[in-house]
């Protein structure tokens, strides 16, 4: 999603204060949580043994503008530690809070009696958030884990004025109509089940738009020189070990006993690339060696954050690991930036921003390595000449990266290719090349994945296109309608005829009014429904009805594919 301006988060997080202040005092029994601004708005979590109802938040809403309306002045108080636990007393979750702070001298914020915990800033009146609404409630663990109490997260969002407020919510109307869950549902395309919570069951026609995808980045990755392999599902634990994954991402991961010896399911492809690479004495002339992977891969997510296709435990990576020498890293690098930007144009993503993530607190590698890596992306982005932001302390934690921000046709922006710059990898495997020198050399490793998770990338397509797939995606090509009984034989000899095109074709003999049967057709979004009838059998054509431009008159089956094929080509 787009970074929030200052400003922006200045308001919505004075908005958070706002609502809580408006719980308390009309639900005295709430004990408040944390409330800060997120992307699109912002959130206050609240302990209460009563749900919060949509009349309790019309009521929470209509009390937030009597405390804007108040223009109550926001003052920030420095206080000690001693009387910070006074203030908060009878506030749990606050107190945790205090007990964990560093700092002598502890910050509030107070409006109109109402006091929170908070380093701020804020507005400094409360008159200043014009323009805001509350959402939804939810439930939330207590920061994050599934072992504290669960709470009602109530969510809102705030502007600096009504106009860009209705259009945020003209925005989420449209993308609740886009929902891939309930597209997904209607369309046939996956199913989630009880006996496999988090892992998407891919119906046929779910399966016709997978392979679409795959289909054309085994193309462009061909055409690219890179090479595909397939490794294991599930590697021992002494790889683990050997990759840090063991240290710093064991809580994510599967393991499974075999032989009495543990065995985790793979959350990564990287290792198993690395044992390939590993396999073979390399030279300087094979470099760079560029091997791609679709990986299945698992990855342990709590019940509470798993989203249809969003956020699932299972799914299939679009990884490949580029090995080149250090010289080669800014072209390298380039190469990965084009080839991100060449297939997100093939599906219409042609606005997105760019974020370089710096190392993070749990990180490998020594501070050198770090250093070279972060320079050596930064020089690659400059010489594209792309406009990028910095992301302090986001970086993966073997190396950092460059993450892609697409922005989709309702105007929501996705993260979703990355290119991480890893040096911490080749040195605990030790991985070599033999240089021009002919001694032994350490490889750097460009990891890099572009669609990310398919599963996540096919959920986005969904939203995106609102389920109408583009021709050579769309999981029925075209639907061939006779008008009568009568006309069913030659509606099958056109399916055939198309069919025998590589097209997928369906033909609907069903006894049903052609109306109906074009307004089912126009429901299951596919792009071409042929009409026959007997002026179409007699002049061996077809009348075309196209999905959003409607009739296209009579043509000759001929002509129809020779259309289709072009559009195809296009």
């Amino acid at each position: 999603m787009e970074a929030i301006g200052n400003d922006l988060v200045t308001l919505r997080h004075s908005a958070a204060h706002v609502m809580a202040q408006a719980v308390t005092e009309l639900y005295p029994d709430a004990k408040p949580g944390i409330g800060p601004a997120i992307e699109d708005g912002y959130y206050y979590d609240f302990d209460r043994k009563e749900a919060f109802t949509p009349d309790d938040l019309e009521k929470i809403e209509e009390r937030m503008k009597q405390i804007v309306k108040a223009n109550l002045p926001i003052i920030r108080r420095e206080v000690t530690r001693e009387e910070a636990e006074k203030i908060f007393a009878d506030q749990p979750y606050k107190l945790e809070l205090i007990s964990e702070l560093e700092d002598e001298v502890i910050t509030v914020y107070e409006q109109g009696g109402f006091v929170d915990l908070c380093r701020g800033p804020h507005v400094n009146y409360t008159s200043k958030i014009k323009a805001f609404k509350l959402l939804s409630v939810a439930g939330a663990y207590w920061r994050g884990s599934e072992k504290n109490a669960m709470l009602q997260r109530i969510y809102g969002t705030a502007f600096p004025n009504k106009l860009e407020l209705e259009e945020y919510l003209v925005r989420v109307e449209e993308a609740k109509k886009r929902d891939h869950r309930k597209l997904g549902k209607e369309l046939d395309l996956f199913s989630f089940h009880e006996e496999g919570p988090g892992f998407p069951f891919w119906h046929p026609k779910g399966t016709i738009v997978y392979n679409s995808i795959v289909d054309h980045w085994r193309k462009v990755h061909t055409e690219r020189g890179y090479q595909e392999i397939k490794t294991p599902m599930i590697l021992n634990e002494d790889l683990w070990h050997r990759s840090g994954h063991w240290d710093t991402y064991r809580e994510n991961m599967y393991f499974v006993a075999i032989d009495e010896q543990t065995y985790s399911v793979k959350p990564m492809n990287c290792p198993g690339g690395i044992l390939v690479y590993k396999d073979t004495l390399h030279s300087y002339r094979e470099l760079p060696l560029k091997y791609c992977e679709l990986g299945h891969v698992h990855r342990h997510e709590k019940s509470g954050v798993l989203h249809g296709l969003f956020r699932v435990r299972a799914f299939t990576q679009d990884d490949a690991h580029v090995y080149c020498t250090p010289e080669q890293i800014q072209e390298e690098i380039i190469k990965v930036i084009d080839l991100v930007t060449a297939i997100y144009s093939k599906y219409g993503f042609t606005e997105y921003r760019i974020e370089l993530s710096t190392r993070p607190e749990k990180a490998i590698g020594s501070d050198e390595m770090w250093e070279t890596a972060e320079s050596a992306l930064h020089a690659a982005l400059k010489v594209k000449e792309i406009e990028y932001a910095v992301n302090p302390g986001d970086g993966a934690f073997y190396g950092p990266k460059i993450d892609f921000h697409v922005k989709d046709t309702v105007g929501r922006s996705w993260q979703l290719g990355t290119i991480q710059l890893d040096f911490s990898m080749p040195e605990r495997f030790e991985m070599e090349y033999i240089g021009e020198d002919g001694k032994a050399h350490r490889p750097v490793m460009i990891h890099r994945a572009i669609l990310g998770s398919l599963e996540r990338f096919i959920g986005i397509l969904i939203e995106n296109y609102a389920g109408a797939f583009p021709l050579w995606m769309a999981p029925e090509q075209i639907r061939v309608l006779p008008i009568t009984d009568r006309h069913a034989e030659y509606a099958k000899k056109v399916g055939a005829k198309l069919k025998s095109q590589g097209l997928r074709v369906e033909v609907d003999t069903r006894n049903e009014k052609t109306g109906y049967k074009i307004r089912e057709a126009q429901m299951q979004k596919i792009p071409y429904m042929l009409i026959v009838g007997d002026r179409e059998e007699e002049a061996g054509a077809v009348s075309v009805r196209h999905r959003e431009e409607g009739d296209l008159g009579s043509v000759s089956l001929d002509d129809f594919i020779s259309r289709v094929k072009t559009e195809l080509a296009d």
